[in-house]
């Protein structure tokens, strides 16, 4: 049983790495544990437990930024940024249900992943949104990058390599956000009945309108009950929105047969595509592909014809694929990302067997992994913080 430190105070986690680097130990860093099961198995010899390091420590709604210490449960923050209207603009996933956890995280754990959801078209990602941290680096030194303030130039911006980094290269004690007022009306436009072929076009044509849309999917016939249905999101003050979700109706028109969802049944829909809800449950191992949209429909006959199904977010430049759980699929899948220009083919959901048979981020090229490597080194060179999480070898 591997040993536990749960720190509440940045000098416990400062020991906690002490011991790690004393030792030659290697540390699990995590929250609430909800986004264990992301990335490769590891072998840790303790766990960093950040769990009790929690609490916003400042909200100032007028200057739209939060600081909360890292442990702080993403629901707690979500509920006090509600209380004033506001929210995280990136639109945070939910990947408890699917990863059979029942904790929706917390805001270290978020931005460690860097994880967005179907606003990511027009907010931007987690680490668009990150401002400032105070960090443990691997060495055992702490570090403050950002600032309470959105446009800061001053030192290297680290919270951009922090987000998504998955815990390898610093424990973070605290976070800063930037925040945006709530939307006060959405409503969504849908047209029924497209192939993917012809709902990613009709997805291009409205993201290149001028008619500011905020999210963008296609659920193909059998992922969701009553057919295929193509769907895009219109948020803003009520009259805009009402006068956006006419005009893009009538070019919807021209693809099928249209219909309409109120605010309730958007709020619905697109929390079911941002959890990944239509395959929650099954056996099946769950992908997360990131390609040009011109490309998504090819993603989705390559998953097909391993007997897998897909939907699509972001106008077809995220392929959410639910395919046969074994090797060879990861292999068709990435030999098909590669066919088609490029991109990201990443294990969202899998067994421990198959997370440790294939990669489960999409290999790096030669350069770009003497850089990650060359990173790591500079922040943990002992390789004490959540060895082999993101490689084999780092």
């Amino acid at each position: 049983m591997p040993e536990t430190f749960r720190p509440t105070t940045e000098r416990e986690i400062n020991d906690a790495l002490s011991w790690a680097l004393e030792k030659g130990a290697a540390l699990d860093v995590r929250g609430s544990g909800s986004k264990r099961a992301l990335g490769r198995l590891t072998a840790e010899s303790a766990v960093v437990d950040l769990s009790g390091l929690t609490g916003i420590t400042l909200y100032e709604p007028e200057e739209l930024v939060l600081q909360a210490r890292a442990g702080t449960p993403l629901a707690e923050i979500e509920a006090a940024l509600a209380a004033k209207n506001q929210e995280l603009a990136f639109e945070p996933p939910d990947f408890g249900p699917l990863l059979g956890s029942n904790s929706k995280g917390t805001i270290g754990g978020l931005l460690a992943c860097n994880l967005a959801g179907p606003r990511r078209i027009k907010a931007g990602a987690a680490r668009d949104h990150f401002l400032g941290a105070t960090a443990y680096a691997g060495r055992g030194e702490v570090f403050k990058t950002g600032s309470r303030v959105v446009k800061n130039v001053t030192g290297y911006d680290l919270c951009k390599v922090l987000a998504g980094s998955f815990g390898t290269l610093a424990i973070m004690s605290d976070v800063t956000v930037k925040v945006l007022p709530a939307a006060p009306e959405v409503r969504t436009a849908l047209v029924t009945g497209l192939t993917d072929t012809q709902a990613i076009t009709a997805m291009s044509d409205i993201l290149g309108s001028a008619h500011e849309i905020s999210a963008a999917a296609h659920l193909p016939a059998g992922v969701r009950a009553g057919g295929a249905v193509t769907a895009l999101r219109i948020e803003g003050p009520p009259a805009s929105v009402a006068h956006r979700v006419q005009e893009v109706s009538t070019l919807l028109k021209a693809f099928g047969a249209t219909s309409e969802l109120g605010r309730a049944e958007s709020l619905k829909f697109w929390r079911e595509i941002r959890d990944v809800t239509p395959f929650c449950t099954g056996e099946r191992a769950v992908w997360r592909v990131s390609v040009a949209p011109s490309a998504g429909a090819a993603i989705g006959a390559a998953a097909r014809a391993l007997g897998g199904e897909v939907f699509y977010d972001w106008g077809g430049g995220l392929v959410w694929a639910a395919v046969p759980a074994i090797p060879a699929s990861a292999a068709a899948l990435r030999a098909a990302v590669a066919a088609a220009g490029g991109g990201h083919a990443t294990l969202i959901r899998g067994s421990d067997s198959l997370r440790a048979a294939v990669p489960v981020f999409e290999p790096q090229d030669a350069a770009t992994s003497r850089l990650t490597k060359n990173v790591k080194a500079a922040f943990d060179p002992k390789g004490v913080l959540n060895p082999g999480r993101i490689t084999a070898d780092m």
